[in-house]
């Protein structure tokens, strides 16, 4: 399997380089190079099943051979070992109390820090820990944070061997308890606390990717919304929600 900008410019490249680029070349995202539909009697077969294997089942699918099944399940089962539960949205609203039963919410806040980021954050650390942890030279996860990010990669990255995540926030500009989760870790997370805004965490952050002098020094990768070691784990949610229906409610996506 190999990955392909949405640039549309870029060569083809392995999952490896994808994840530790984030950003391809020519400045799109990074994809698989080919993605089948996943045969309507797996689907099938996975109503009703947990968040884990949902999600090992559309991992195998999206990744094909890249990461021996063995070992993507044990990625999988490390990443995601919360419940992502789907729940009615309650009453119609009209005064009977009546429930309703065509209509649920996709509770994405199970995770340790509590946001929908744990998801595509830890899935991503785990990855990264298997196809480069141990590479003689460590990579840097860099990134800036108003609150949840930081808090979800941190957590993530925390305790993952070869890897070493450093954070900048902005000084009295994200809530207590998300600071919490970010600065008490340690070990291989570096917190930085900025004297500005988010904005200016971003700058540094930026401005570190574009130095030369740095990148021969330091290995540079970001753990942002854009890579798709965190792209690729939305649709486990997805796949799952539609998994979790009542029978008969709707079909599963093709």
């Amino acid at each position: 399997m190999k990955f392909v900008s949405t640039g549309g410019e870029g060569i083809a490249t392995d999952l490896r380089t994808a994840l530790t680029r984030g950003l391809a070349p020519d400045g799109g995202l990074y994809l698989p190079e080919r993605m089948d539909p996943i045969d309507a009697s797996t689907l099938a077969g996975l109503r009703g099943q947990s968040f884990s294997v949902v999600s090992r089942e559309v991992a195998r699918h999206l990744l094909g051979t890249v990461i021996p099944h063995s070992d993507l399940d044990r990625i999988v089962d490390a990443a995601l070992d919360f419940d992502v539960p789907l729940v009615p949205l309650g009453s119609e609203g009209n005064g009977d109390d009546e429930q309703r039963d065509d209509v649920f919410l996709l509770e994405l806040f199970h995770g340790p820090t509590l946001a929908f980021k744990d998801v595509g954050a830890r899935f991503m650390a785990q990855l990264l820990g298997y196809l480069d942890g141990g590479s003689e030279n460590p990579l840097t996860i860099l990134a800036a944070t108003s609150g949840d990010t930081g808090s979800a990669v941190a957590q993530a990255f925390f305790g993952v061997p070869g890897i070493r995540t450093v954070i900048l926030f902005p000084k009295g500009k994200v809530t207590p308890l998300q600071e919490r989760q970010f600065t008490t870790l340690g070990g291989n997370v570096n917190v930085l606390e900025v004297d500005g805004t988010f904005d200016d965490c971003q700058r540094l952050v930026k401005s570190a990717f574009s130095d030369p002098l740095l990148a021969d020094e330091v290995r540079l990768s970001s753990a942002n919304s854009i890579n798709i070691g965190r792209l690729l784990p939305q649709i486990f949610y997805y796949v799952h929600a539609a998994a979790q229906l009542p029978a008969g409610s709707a079909p599963l996506p093709d």
